[in-house]
């Protein structure tokens, strides 16, 4: 409600009731929103109406629209486009402080785990354990913890992060991992403005459906992991389930979600179909 409200204040329409003027002017200016939100935000304002005309007539009750859903594909980065973004990252202002190594570990470390944006900013330093060369996710979804085992590059990239991060900011094991120029908890929207930034940066912000959100990276992550299995001739298929746990999914069935079409990976899918046709199914010949 609260998105009509602050319409309604900026547009100066001030009257006894809502009109039909007023409620297509307030449709016209959600066109720019995805069409869930559009129907979501169009359902709210026609419930009021509904419920203010119960007691004054002058309402209008708006028709709600039909948002069409257009079906989403989320962009795969390749690696040399999560390479240009990185490099990007260490690049930003201010570079004798704390901000462009943040964000290059967070980044890197979306693209190298898959994990999930609100469980990177929920890390403390506590959560790295060297030992295991793992990161502990506390707090993922449906508060599901887990272990996150990290690759030898991720491995030193956070230990150089945490070891610059210390010696500008001595904290405990209790304090947040990854933190703002001010030392408190990096916040979801400042890394997403300096997200944005970084897809100006290097080119990749004019796409057809709009930018890649941060979570594509997530997306982004299981399709270059599937990519990986592929080359190395391995059993996909029983991979998956690791692959599930290692993402802090239920089962494989929230995994697939993820695993979206590329050019590469349908040719790697194509080319072991045909070379299992070939040793299984294709006649050896006419026998003598």
């Amino acid at each position: 409600m609260s998105y009509f409200d602050r319409f309604l204040v900026a547009e100066q329409l001030v009257g006894p009731s809502v009109t039909a003027q007023i409620t297509d002017r307030y449709f016209d200016s959600l066109t720019h929103l995805s069409p869930s939100t559009q129907a979501q935000r169009s359902s709210v304002v026609r419930s009021l109406c509904a419920f203010m005309q119960q007691r004054d007539e002058t309402h209008h009750i708006p028709q709600l629209r039909n948002h069409r859903r257009e079906p989403f594909r989320p962009f795969i980065f390749t690696a040399s486009q999560v390479q240009a973004l990185l490099s990007a990252a260490l690049k930003l202002t201010m570079p004798d402080t704390l901000h462009p190594l943040t964000h290059y570990t967070l980044f890197g470390l979306l693209y190298a785990t898959g994990m999930r944006i609100g469980e990177a900013l929920a890390l403390t330093l506590g959560d790295f354990d060297v030992q295991r060369e793992s990161l502990y996710i506390a707090r993922g979804k449906f508060r599901k913890a887990r272990w996150v085992p990290l690759h030898r590059t991720s491995m030193e990239a956070v230990t150089k992060y945490i070891e610059r991060r210390r010696g500008l900011l001595p904290n405990g094991p209790a304090a947040s991992l990854f933190v703002n120029l001010q030392g408190r908890p990096l916040r979801h929207r400042r890394v997403h403005r300096v997200y944005q930034r970084l897809l100006k940066i290097t080119g990749i912000s004019q796409l057809p459906h709009g930018p890649p959100r941060i979570h594509d990276l997530r997306h982004t992550f299981a399709v270059h992991r599937l990519l990986d299995w592929y080359r190395d001739g391995g059993d996909v298929n029983a991979r998956l389930p690791m692959l599930a746990t290692y993402m802090g999914h239920v089962d494989i069935c929230s995994t697939q979600v993820y695993l979206q079409p590329t050019e590469e990976l349908l040719d790697r899918v194509n080319s072991r179909f045909h070379q299992h046709y070939l040793d299984n199914v294709k006649p050896k010949g006419k026998t003598q």
